[in-house]
């Protein structure tokens, strides 16, 4: 068998922050040896009160071919901070106008542990390991889908946790969509 070539790196491949993006190449190399680390935030409205109303949730094509509901997710970027990486991927998907209010202590409600093996954890990306840190974002703006997402439904709480909404989703968010309504004192 044919050695592997490893790519060399430099000093400044790791410390520069001005390249954010890793080429595709480097994206798989890098996937296959070391878990990714990823937010995942669930888009809520909330009453003048703070309680959860509603639930955004997307609707995405995967990449096997299929269309599902999905959450707001992506990379943390190499040197960005967790709530500038949620800020970036809830703009990116649920448009500009949407004004996340980002919490001041941004702790997440859990974590979520990804693997190219859906048996391992129930949370799968066919991709690579990956750890999550999810958030339960409230919205004030207006939504405009963008990006890969082709739509956004608002749900209510009850709605979100049904059987025919959790079967639209899939790589476990149904399990971490069920996870966020708990924390907010939403399930039944």
């Amino acid at each position: 068998m044919p050695p592997t070539r490893v790519r060399e790196w430099s000093v400044s491949d790791i410390t520069e922050t001005a390249n954010q993006w890793l080429t595709n190449e480097d994206l798989e190399t890098v996937r296959g040896r070391v878990p990714m680390v990823y937010v995942d935030a669930v888009p809520v409205r909330v009453d003048a009160l703070g309680e959860v109303t509603h639930v955004g949730l997307l609707l995405r094509a995967m990449a096997d071919g299929t269309v599902s509901r999905a959450l707001v997710t992506g990379r943390i970027l190499f040197g960005e901070r967790i709530r500038s990486a949620l800020m970036r991927h809830l703009e990116k998907d649920l448009g500009p106008m949407a004004l996340p209010r980002i919490p001041a202590n941004p702790t997440p409600f859990t974590v979520a542990e990804y693997f190219p093996d859906p048996t391992v954890s129930g949370y799968h990306d066919p991709r690579q390991h990956a750890v999550s840190l999810a958030y339960v974002v409230p919205i004030a703006g207006d939504v405009e889908p963008s990006e890969d997402a082709l739509d956004l439904a608002w749900v209510t709480p009850e709605e979100a946790n049904s059987d025919e909404v959790r079967r639209e989703m899939t790589g476990g968010h149904d399990r971490l969509l069920r996870l966020a309504l708990a924390h907010v004192c939403q399930l039944p």
